[in-house]
């Protein structure tokens, strides 16, 4: 994919409040103007890569870009689970994305039981890939040491 690696920073904004509630899988999102500036060539689906909130550690992430086509969005959003156990919403964080590769096409579902398995399934992928060597040492980037 022409647009990976694909960096985004931003403020984290309260979604639409499924991620932790219905699916129990806590997403953080940037507000719409971060996702309507992504690129055209960054197609909708499912990727992974690292992120990192308020310049503290690097964390493993699994990102969803798209319509969410189960809940029939009306607005493209950029979903980011963070692959780390937060103990509160950081609503109002800095938020750094570095999305590095490209897990699958967004689908729809026929059941919120079939929506969790393949969230389950793309976290095992992203953690298989990121610990690729290659893939790995990009958790050094310097965009993760540089603070505006």
């Amino acid at each position: 994919m022409d647009s990976l690696p694909y960096f985004v920073e931003g403020e984290v904004v309260k979604g639409f409040g499924r991620g932790s509630k219905q699916l129990g899988i806590p997403t953080a999102n940037y507000g719409q103007n971060l996702v309507d500036m992504l690129p055209n060539g960054l197609s909708n689906g499912i990727y992974y890569g690292f992120c990192q909130v308020n310049y503290g550690p690097v964390h493993k992430m699994v990102v969803s870009i798209g319509w969410n086509p189960f809940y029939k969005n009306e607005k493209r959003s950029m979903e980011t689970h963070i692959i780390q156990q937060f103990d509160k919403d950081f609503y109002g964080s800095n938020l750094k994305t570095m999305t590095i590769g490209f897990i699958r096409d967004e689908k729809n579902f026929a059941n919120v039981d079939e929506l969790i398995e393949a969230i389950k399934s793309d976290i095992v992928t992203a953690e298989r890939q990121l610990d690729l060597e290659h893939n790995s040492i990009l958790k050094d980037h310097n965009f993760f040491s540089i603070k505006r």
